[in-house]
């Protein structure tokens, strides 16, 4: 038995790729795709409701959108330089 193995449960770990924000309208964390609640929860959860919330999640990833990219985004699309409050300052 390996020095690490004491830790290690038989159960489904967390899905948290520590990208941790919450959708403003869909309500759930862009990185893992669960619920605040499902978060919340996640250390007191039975191995068969992991199981259940893991098996939603594929679908949930349908809901949120990826970003863009920000600002190299709207430069490599051509919107954004040179527009005030966008990009490059405006030029005087």
């Amino acid at each position: 038995m390996g020095r690490d193995d004491v830790w290690r449960r038989d159960e489904p770990e967390s899905p948290c790729i520590k990208v941790c924000q919450i959708h403003p309208t869909e309500r759930i964390c862009v990185g893992c795709f669960r619920t605040i609640q499902e978060i919340g929860m996640w250390s007191v959860m039975s191995a068969e409701e992991r199981r259940e919330v893991l098996a939603d999640l594929p679908e949930r990833a349908g809901r949120v959108k990826r970003r863009r990219g920000g600002r190299r985004a709207r430069r490599a699309e051509g919107g954004g330089a040179g527009t005030p409050g966008r990009g490059d300052p405006p030029k005087l």
